[in-house]
């Protein structure tokens, strides 16, 4: 029995590792050396937990009012605090894979050797060409080197000269490197490479698999989307500095401005119940008579729970916020009703009228804005349409569906639909044209045929239909793509045979 009781246990804790919705899951003791635990006590404290209870988000200072509009439609203004003070901030993870398999020209190489990229560029790789852990990355940055073998092709004169010269065939590889995505930004805390040669069990062709862990602070900024505890969710439209949110009378300022129109149609009633009694809680109460549990009084910061469907009456409610304890110089902030005055923070002027004031629990959900915000210029294309590919992850085009048009065609916006239905999207002449005359500063071509057109005309003529397109009486020579396009394009940089689904570097 002795020997049990001095057994030594171990309990190893989980540090910053990536949860499938790209968070941190870190685990941290909340005991000492020396402290006294019996079964069921609380070792460590996981990502959303507080001494061993669930704690997801933050009990701020929220006001139900309109202000100056910008809380219309469930939008939500908060207060620069809240920035300053990283309390809705978050650490996000994200993980990059790459590997290196056997082709059939042979196979790929991770390597530091890539051709045509200067030295600086590789600054953060170790010699088998993979990211240093603690490396501050940022979009287009090199994770780990790669270079995969290309067939044999018409030797452009530099490789002819490298040939004249060394005697030797230059090597025939083209750079696959992984790379860190547009709109991405950290710091590496973590690298793991497997290899066959090392007796790791990997999928059929792959000789190396390497894995990057890039981890991101993300403070709390517009466009992301906080929630209640009652369904009340929203996105944030403002943050405002401290100096220019409402006020209480002794000076406090609010973290957070709810819009009232988001209650009655809603009829989630929890939400203002909660803010009263978050509010009671905060500056406690005096005992008062009657026979309610609440009767006897708290102090200041009580931790307190309501049960959920035999909680807090509304009579009983009403009684704390009557007994509500003064603050330091002893005023009651908040009326017996739950309203305070409060003051504008632009004027220094009181509100027309009062205004419901407490503390609400507010979330903040992974639906970020840095996650959601895309633009493109030129891009990849489909194969079949010509058409830009759509969605963030192909690096699309935002579509311009048929209701879309026919808003346009309403307004006879003329102009605009023709940009839009061919050098923006699928006439394949045309956007190379403009591209070519845009970076040259030349007036811009008028658009050609898009390709649709051409589909439509190849797959009526597929039916034994004669089509043919009339232009001022003269028949028009629909053309395939010729090669001076391809030409053209290549010199741009703009690839216009891009596959369905294009592989993004």
């Amino acid at each position: 029995k002795e020997a049990k009781a001095n057994r030594k246990h171990t309990y190893p804790l989980g540090k910053f590792e990536r949860s499938n919705q790209g968070t941190c899951m870190n685990q941290k003791p909340i005991v000492k050396e020396g402290d006294k635990v019996k079964v069921g006590d609380v070792l460590a404290d996981g990502p959303s937990t507080e001494n061993g209870e669930l704690a997801l988000g933050r009990n701020l200072l929220v006001a139900f009012m309109p202000w100056r509009g910008h809380n219309f439609e469930d939008a939500i203004i908060i207060s620069e605090r809240l920035v300053k003070e990283d309390i809705l901030t978050s650490i996000h993870i994200e993980e990059h894979e790459i590997d290196a398999r056997d082709t059939k020209l042979g196979a790929e190489e991770i390597t530091r050797d890539i051709p045509n990229v200067p030295e600086e560029v590789l600054a953060n790789l170790d010699e088998d060409g993979i990211i240093r852990v603690g490396a501050e990355v940022g979009p287009g940055d090199y994770l780990v080197g790669k270079v995969t073998p290309k067939g044999e092709t018409e030797l452009t004169p530099e490789e002819r000269l490298l040939r004249a010269i060394f005697g030797e065939k230059a090597r025939e590889v083209r750079d696959t490197s992984l790379k860190v995505p547009h709109g991405e930004q950290g710091k590496v805390i973590g690298v793991k490479v497997f290899r066959r040669a090392e007796g790791y069990d990997l999928p059929p062709g792959v000789n190396e698999l390497v894995r990057i862990h890039v981890a991101t602070q993300r403070k709390i900024s517009e466009g992301d989307k906080l929630a209640g505890r009652h369904g009340n969710k929203g996105v944030i439209a403002k943050v405002l500095p401290e100096e220019e949110m409402p006020f209480l009378p002794d000076g406090t300022p609010m973290d957070i401005i709810l819009s009232p129109l988001g209650v009655p149609s809603r009829m989630n009633l929890g939400q203002v119940l909660e803010t009263h009694l978050g509010w009671a809680a905060a500056q406690g109460w005096e005992p008062f008579k009657g026979d309610s549990p609440a009767a006897v009084g708290v102090q200041p910061w009580t931790k307190t729970a309501t049960p959920v469907f035999d909680g807090a009456r509304e009579e009983e409610i009403m009684a704390i916020l009557a007994h509500a304890r003064t603050n330091r110089d002893g005023e009651k902030l908040v009326a017996d009703d739950g309203k305070a005055v409060l003051y504008d923070g632009r004027s220094g002027e009181p509100f027309d009228t009062p205004v419901t004031v407490g503390y609400i629990y507010i979330m903040k959900l992974v639906h970020l804005v840095d996650e959601k915000i895309h633009a493109r210029s030129t891009g990849p294309y489909s194969m079949i349409t010509q058409q830009p590919l759509g969605g963030k992850a192909q690096f699309g085009g935002q579509r311009f569906g048929e209701m879309e048009v026919w808003a346009l065609e309403a307004y006879g916006a003329a102009y605009a639909l023709q940009e839009l239905l061919t050098i923006k999207s699928d006439d394949v002449q045309g956007r190379v044209k403009v591209y070519e005359a845009i970076v040259k500063g030349d007036n811009i071509p008028e658009p050609g045929i898009p390709e649709s057109f051409r589909v439509l005309v190849k797959e009526m003529q597929s039916l034994c239909l004669n089509v043919e397109m009339l232009s001022a009486g003269e028949e028009v020579d629909l053309k395939d793509l010729d090669e001076d396009v391809f030409r053209t394009a290549a010199s741009l940089g703009i690839d216009i045979s891009r596959p369905e689904r294009a592989e993004m570097a």
